[in-house]
């Protein structure tokens, strides 16, 4: 099982620009833009959200993963879950081998409870720009994504916009995520911390 952690910070999009040229003199070159394409899962009755977890499969230019996460704790920006993520040999779930990772019970239960009944629920498209920073002998990915959720409800496609940063510790000190945000923050205006996920916008996109 692995934990994630990182911070998560809304980016006005007039100041997409400024936090682009930052990280490219913070980190010492021109970030590296992936575009991804992700599908989120649930069954009508949203089990999995119920049960405070996600399913998503993305697609990336090297080939799809499966990831299944806990909510976890949110403050100030600051998101610590759990999460378990694999490669899958195409567009289509592989729960079996997810029930395999899957050390945390409640979570384990609600992702085989779910299983029969999953349906695709909402999707995000976006393009993720990556650096890699070097803080205080930690390593952070820090990523600028760019783009939209979309959910389908009764003949009608909602879509809602993606602008933010996220900064995810690979290895190193949580502190260092606090100081780069920090280090940000001072240079690029508006931005804010963000405690609601990706996964947890479809939601509220779907219900409206």
């Amino acid at each position: 099982m692995g934990m994630e952690r990182e911070i998560k910070l809304a980016l006005p999009p007039a100041q997409v620009q400024a936090a682009t040229q930052w990280f490219v003199a913070r980190a010492g070159g021109k970030g590296r833009p992936i575009k991804l394409v992700n599908i989120y899962f649930d069954t009508p009755k949203l089990t999995l959200a119920s049960s405070k977890s996600a399913l998503r499969l993305r697609q990336t230019p090297d080939g799809w993963l499966q990831t299944f996460k806990t909510v976890g704790n949110a403050k100030e920006g600051l998101h610590s879950r759990h999460e378990w993520e694999m490669p899958v040999a195409g567009e289509k779930l592989e729960i079996d081998a997810l029930l395999r990772e899957c050390d945390e019970p409640s979570a384990a239960d609600a992702l085989r409870q779910a299983a029969p009944e999953l349906v695709e629920l909402f999707r995000t498209n976006f393009t993720r720009t990556l650096w890699r920073v070097e803080v205080d002998g930690s390593d952070i990915e820090a990523a600028i994504d760019q783009g939209d959720v979309f959910a389908e409800v009764d003949s009608e496609t909602r879509r809602a916009p993606i602008s933010e940063v996220e900064l995810e510790l690979k290895s190193g000190d949580e502190a260092a995520l606090h100081t780069l945000a920090a280090e940000l923050g001072r240079q690029i205006a508006g931005l804010a911390p963000d405690n609601i996920s990706k996964a947890q916008r479809g939601y509220k996109l779907r219900a409206g």
